[in-house]
């Protein structure tokens, strides 16, 4: 459904712009319909630029992102946006605190369904809150700070479904809701994945990552690291910062000095004990002077994992 290939963003900073910035570096992934795909990493890796792109709200340097095929940046946008929307990780700053929170319905309507008679707009709206979790008795016509951040969240989300998408980009959506809130948007995540929506969701919390979704991409300083079914990747973690992630992952068994000592032992191990260049040693050294790199090499079926030194140049 929604395709990657060979994405890289590149910003201009310094004095004049004078200075190419990598933010993203030749990314290349698809999200299909009914499955949700983590995007992990820390802060700074590139993973909400990410997401902007896919969005059309920042412009791929390089690179092309296709949606049923066809070239996003071509698509007209009103068309592009009834197919595909984002929520991003503070609800608070999406809404307009001078309008009731229902408001971003109403601007929904005033684009797409103009001709809607009343009642039937009424019940598009109700159907949608209520496949949220949401009473519309309890959620109508109040304003966004009579609300908690769940239920802002959730109306984000209701408002996606009013325009019957099919993907939905998920920008750290839980990160700023307690515990018991987080259950609940997780759970309507998976209810969505049911209902055939294609999810990416993007999150530095590899907890929530496992628990919702199929497929796991781990993304270093904009560059794909690992990335495969979840299951192996949690379970048979090969580059060394998927190693750290998980490794640092708080457990309520441990003490955190017996957690630093262990993650003592996963640093990096020398450049010869890359796995990605003992499965394609023909592409020991300059990485420039190699062409037709491949980004990633598989390790086993459906586990994919990239060298672990490739910001140095020769370093493998």
């Amino acid at each position: 459904m929604l395709t990657l290939d060979h994405v890289s963003k590149i910003y201009k900073v310094g004095t004049f712009g004078g200075t190419d910035l990598a933010a993203v570096k030749d990314v290349s992934f698809s999200v299909d319909a009914g499955q949700v795909v983590s995007l992990i990493g820390e802060s700074g890796s590139g993973k909400t630029t990410i997401g902007r792109m896919i969005l059309r709200l920042t412009q791929a340097t390089r690179g092309t992102i296709t949606f049923d095929g066809q070239d996003v940046a071509k698509l007209p946008r009103r068309g592009y946006y009834r197919l595909v929307q984002g929520v991003f990780q503070d609800p608070f700053s999406s809404y307009n605190p001078i309008f009731k929170a229902d408001h971003v319905f109403g601007m929904i309507r005033s684009v797409y369904f103009r001709g809607m008679p009343n009642a039937e707009w009424d019940a598009r709206v109700e159907a949608a809150l209520e496949a949220v979790g949401l009473d519309p008795d309890q959620v109508l016509h109040k304003y966004p700070h009579q609300l908690s951040g769940g239920q802002l969240q959730r109306l984000l989300i209701a408002r996606a479904l009013l325009l019957d998408i099919r993907m939905l980009v998920a920008d750290e959506i839980i990160s700023m809701l307690d515990a018991s809130t987080r259950i609940d948007v997780l759970n309507l995540l998976g209810d969505l994945k049911a209902r055939g929506l294609g999810i990416l969701f993007i999150t530095h919390d590899l907890s929530l990552g496992y628990y919702s979704s199929q497929r796991t991409l781990i993304l270093l300083r904009g560059q794909i690291v690992e990335m495969g079914a979840t299951e192996k990747v949690y379970g048979n973690p090969t580059h060394p910062y998927t190693k750290m992630l998980i490794a640092s992952v708080p457990l309520l068994h441990k003490k955190w000095r017996q957690v630093e000592q262990e993650l003592e032992t996963t640093a990096a191990p020398a450049a010869d004990a890359c796995t990605y260049h003992a499965l394609q040693p023909e592409l020991r050294g300059d990485g420039a002077s190699a062409p037709a790199r491949p980004a990633l090499v598989e390790v086993e079926e459906d586990h994919f994992v990239g060298c672990i030194r490739p910001y140095v140049k020769g370093a493998c």
